[in-house]
């Protein structure tokens, strides 16, 4: 009986070292999760504090990103819209260089311009003419056109650089502008007509085809992006000769777009500066428009066409042609 007593005690004895341990044990573990929990909640601070700074730099960022935004359509404005594309893209640098290549030069002024508005006021001057190059530069920009400069009335645009359609292409698009510009004009006229302008604005233009030097000309702080050259000078001499209204080509464009305008030669001109003498041509307009006008009888056949101007004068001489043609043909 005394034995089994011992051994109940020594059990007893035992369970309570064990349970002593367990006891020990959890005030350990209580301890190092009380340890846990400070480490997560400062773990918890920290991220939070993280997510506060990098919340703080998103907005940042995006206020920098909409100042830098708000700038770079700012500086559009002083650029053309090709130039500022190829520059904010990376395809070009900002330095200045240059390089030769076959451009199509577009050089227009208002005919009379001073006498047209001396007796306009500075307010309705500088809304009149910003009305002007608005309209016409709107044309351009669809034709694809890079405005160079305006230089007072005068808008100085060219085809060819920095994006190209070809040689022969650029110089159709930028007679077709050219047409499309006067035609818009007279829509215009009749406009401050009505709005009290007794002298509405005229146009002249010049166009030339040719080598141009074409780049970033400047200091290293200030550059332009610009053309120069005799074919640059030679479109702004054409400029000045073309009559009111009109627009007089060189005979390097009108080779390349006689198959879609028409054009009749004017008289071959000695210009100073320039050793050769040059052929011009005035521009009538585009075959399609003057077939639809009745001006122009165009027929086309199995890779043949004829064509016959029927302005005032030459019915007759169309006809003789016509039969002197057939004559021949049938010889």
């Amino acid at each position: 009986m005394i034995e089994n007593q011992n051994a109940s005690d020594a059990r007893i004895a035992e369970l309570q070292i064990k349970i002593e341990d367990l006891e020990a044990d959890f005030e350990q573990a209580e301890r190092q999760n009380e340890v846990l929990e400070n480490i997560c909640f400062g773990l918890e601070q920290e991220h939070n504090k993280a997510q506060t700074k990098l919340l703080d730099a998103y907005e940042q960022i995006s206020e920098k990103n909409k100042m830098l935004e708000g700038l770079s359509a700012k500086l559009s404005k002083y650029l053309s819209p090709q130039v500022f594309e190829s520059i904010f893209s990376g395809k070009q640098e900002v330095r200045i260089a240059s390089q030769r290549k076959k451009l199509t030069i577009f050089f227009s002024d208002i005919v009379g311009f001073t006498e047209t508005t001396e007796n306009l006021e500075a307010e309705e001057l500088s809304n009149l003419l910003n009305h002007y190059l608005t309209e016409m530069s709107k044309i351009i920009l669809e034709h694809g056109g890079t405005i160079d400069k305006y230089v007072g009335d005068a808008i100085i645009a060219f085809f060819g650089d920095p994006e190209t359609r070809g040689v022969k292409e650029d110089a159709r698009t930028c007679v077709n502008m050219a047409i499309a510009m006067q035609r818009r004009l007279r829509e215009l006229q009749s406009e401050w007509l009505e709005m009290g302008l007794e002298k509405p604005f005229e146009i002249r233009i010049g166009i030339n085809t040719g080598f141009c030097t074409v780049g970033n000309f400047g200091s290293a702080d200030r550059m332009d992006y610009t053309i120069i050259g005799n074919e640059v000078n030679l479109a702004a001499r054409l400029e000045s000769l073309a009559e009111v209204g009109g627009i007089l080509m060189t005979h390097g464009t009108h080779s390349l777009v006689k198959d879609t305008i028409m054009a009749e030669e004017c008289d071959t001109m000695t210009l100073k500066g320039f050793a050769k003498a040059v052929r011009t041509y005035r521009v009538v307009g585009l075959y399609g428009d003057l077939v639809e006008q009745g001006r122009v009888i165009q027929v086309e056949q199995d890779g043949v066409r004829v064509m016959v101007d029927m302005k005032t004068g030459n019915k007759s001489a169309a006809l003789q042609a016509i039969k002197e043609v057939l004559s021949q043909l049938e010889d």
